[in-house]
């Protein structure tokens, strides 16, 4: 689609610059050639740099080239990704504190910056300022801006364009058909970006500061991961110095789910974003093999098992009762054991971590002998104190009074040893809830434990009431739903001295401890100050589909406001009875007969079956995570690992068997609706059992 453009020497409304050429298409797709060939030089005014000489070590030498050839990787033309998709003409040139650059009084949005051998810029970064007008401006509020052009790709060659003239009262508002195009483009293959295509509900996310959380609650398709992403990627621009020092994570609820999402930000031209589970956080010194039944996994996952394991820890601090007498030279200098029991009171009064308050309990010994060497007459310095501390007699005392913890066998003492397990549960855990969590069998030491991914997330509170862990500057935590009261405590603890954007959906809480309300969550996470935004406007799922997994709310998360889709394409949705797998097959077929992936969403214990068929009609298939290709566009996907993933199309198989695949209705009746809102484009339900009592 096209519109003609605003060309100010015809048009008596003022604002953008007069065009060169007659031809508007023509005109653009010249801009993109030339902003190619000049992010062409960029890199390889890079790529010609001569680190050789400019170190001064071998070590500075290496993180020069690797900042260097990630520079590269950042300056990389995707050629079938639109190096701008928009464009703004400003009534009046923006002020130069508030732009990354003029291009006159027209300013091409991308997703990075360009320059051309001058330095004057070609595309600006959509994270600038001066870039904020492309997703906020309105025809009620124009903020300045004449006109904004969007542009419609095939392949990475501009193929149409679409101007709406925000300051021309003479035109009406409308939506645009390019940005609704973009929104239902066919999905293949991993996550892309939505830089083209952010709201300004979105938008206000996004550009939120760094120094607060923020918790996005969205129900499906209203692109919260997406946003969290490039809340990052915001971040990382305008915070690059301080969050180069400090680092930034994502956190995802499985590896399929970040194969999915991580090329999101390297599109953005960011590299530098870790990715990680929770169970990769927490399992550092532990191998997770086992598994917990629901009722363990809940008690496990409750926040009073951090009091139980606080009260573990400092169990092993035994008062002294006995002197610390050091021998230097011919002098023997005792510290009394009433005095020692001070300093270790003084130690525990100050809450400090149990490693840190061990390691100075032998420097505050020697500074009491270093005391009484100065009363005596003697002038001990520092290296005396250092001496001291390292006594022999210190060393016995502080191990006898202060001893080193291993948190993993810790943990599986308490979750082996019946009475140590009731001595410091007293109060907290009653009986059953004891009984639940010990294990019915002996284990010969930590190694040959089959740890769950519960018991890995007790060992990281363990360790971190030990030793602090590291606090990186900014975690973005998706499907936080899901997570227990301990796992946010995990999380929280890589965020403690910086900040986090929360994502995820009350409705598609699928484990036996989903979230309750996010001001709790955010209270485990140590964010209580946190800032909840809602999105309930549905761009991803067609309005047929939405509106009937919506019926499902009332009875997994009344109160939740539905999603209202905002698309203008009511998608295809169909209820199929079937009477064998065969059938099911067909309405894969008939689905890969239209553009792009589709996914068979299925119960998984009905996931063999249904691989056994699609193989034998000769159909190949994938599995979440793997990447679909021209000839391979089949994703069979178990339900429990539906969450976060989209296709085009959708063939969700018994839905009954999905909701009898959980421990209990209303978690299986919530995985259904994760699975009823996967779908882009159309979605065929097929059942042999009858459908859930909730959805007719």
């Amino acid at each position: 689609m096209s519109t003609p453009a605003h060309d100010p020497l015809t048009d008596p409304h003022p604002g953008p610059l007069p065009d060169p050429l007659p031809d508007p298409l023509s005109r653009e797709r010249s801009h993109l050639a030339e902003s190619r060939a000049a992010l062409r030089a960029m890199r390889e005014d890079v790529e010609s740099l001569d680190i050789s000489d400019v170190t001064a070590n071998w070590v500075n030498a290496e993180v020069l080239a690797r900042q260097m050839e990630e520079r590269i990787k950042a300056l990389a033309d995707l050629s079938d990704t639109p190096l701008f998709f928009g464009r703004l003409d400003y009534l009046h040139a923006p002020g130069a504190d508030q732009a990354e650059g003029a291009y006159g009084e027209r300013f091409y949005i991308g997703r990075r910056h360009v320059h051309d051998h001058d330095g004057d810029p070609m595309v600006i970064d959509w994270r600038a300022p001066v870039s904020q007008p492309f997703y906020r401006a309105s025809k009620k509020d124009p903020m300045d801006v004449a006109l904004r052009r969007r542009f419609g790709y095939t392949r990475g060659d501009i193929t149409a364009y679409e101007d709406e003239h925000l300051s021309d009262p003479a035109e009406a508002a409308r939506t645009s058909k390019l940005l609704q195009q973009e929104i239902e483009r066919p999905r293949v293959g991993p996550m892309r970006d939505i830089v083209a295509t952010i709201q300004p509900e979105q938008d206000e996310i996004v550009r939120s500061g760094l120094g607060g959380t923020v918790c996005v609650q969205g129900g499906p398709g209203t692109g919260k991961t997406a946003v969290g992403l490039h809340r990052v990627a915001y971040l990382l621009y305008a915070h690059r110095e301080r969050l180069a020092r400090t680092g930034t994570l994502v956190i995802g609820p499985n590896r399929s789910f970040l194969h999915y999402i991580e090329q999101v930000l390297p599109a953005l031209g960011e590299l530098a974003v870790q990715q990680a589970t929770v169970d990769d956080l927490v399992a550092r010194d532990v191998d997770i093999r086992g598994t917990d039944d629901a009722p363990a996994a809940v008690v496990k996952g409750d926040a009073r098992m951090a009091e139980v394991l606080r009260r573990a820890v400092y169990a092993h601090v035994t008062p002294p009762t006995e002197p610390v007498v050091v021998v230097r030279g011919s002098r023997r200098w005792r510290v009394p054991a009433y005095e020692l029991e001070d300093i270790v009171r003084e130690l525990l009064d100050r809450g400090i971590r149990y490693g840190a308050a061990r390691e100075a309990l032998p420097q505050r010994i020697a500074h009491a002998v270093l005391v009484q060497m100065e009363r005596a007459g003697e002038a001990p310095d520092d290296r005396v104190q250092d001496s001291v501390a390292r006594n022999a007699a210190v060393k016995a005392a502080v191990k006898q009074v202060w001893p080193p913890v291993d948190p993993a066998k810790l943990v599986l003492r308490l979750l082996t040893d019946a009475d140590f397990l009731a001595e410091h549960a007293a109060g907290i855990l009653d009986e059953d809830e004891q009984k639940t969590i010990l294990w019915a069998k002996p284990v010969r030491g930590v190694k040959a434990a089959r740890w769950s991914a519960a018991d890995a997330v007790l060992i990281d509170e363990t360790t971190d009431l030990v030793q602090r862990t590291h606090s990186l500057g900014h975690v973005v935590l998706d499907e936080a739903q899901d997570l227990s009261p301990m796992q946010y405590r995990a999380v929280g603890r890589r965020c403690t001295t910086g900040s986090a954007t929360v994502l995820g959906d009350l409705a598609q809480g699928t484990t036996p401890w989903a979230t309750r309300s996010w001001a709790e969550a955010l209270s485990h996470l140590g964010k209580t100050d946190g800032v909840i935004e809602e999105l309930t406007a549905g761009f991803r799922v067609p309005t047929d589909v939405i509106t009937y997994a919506s019926r499902l709310l009332p009875h997994i998360a009344p109160g939740l406001t539905p999603v209202a889709s905002v698309r203008e394409n009511p998608g295809f949705f169909a209820l199929r009875p079937v009477t064998d797998t065969a059938e099911v097959v067909a309405a894969c077929e008939e689905l890969l007969r239209n553009e792009g992936s589709t996914g068979l969403i299925a119960a998984d214990a009905r996931v063999p079956e249904l691989a056994a068929a699609l193989t034998a009609a000769g159909i190949g298939h994938l599995a979440p995570g793997e990447e679909t290709t021209a000839e391979t566009r089949l994703t069979l996907v178990p339900a429990s690992l539906a969450k976060g993933l989209e296709y085009d199309y959708v063939v969700l198989d018994e839905p009954q068997a999905v909701v009898d695949g959980e421990p209990d209705e209303r978690t299986g009746l919530r995985r259904l609706y994760v699975a009823l809102t996967r779908a882009v484009s159309g979605l065929i339900v097929t059942h042999t059992a009858p459908l859930p009592t909730q959805l007719t």
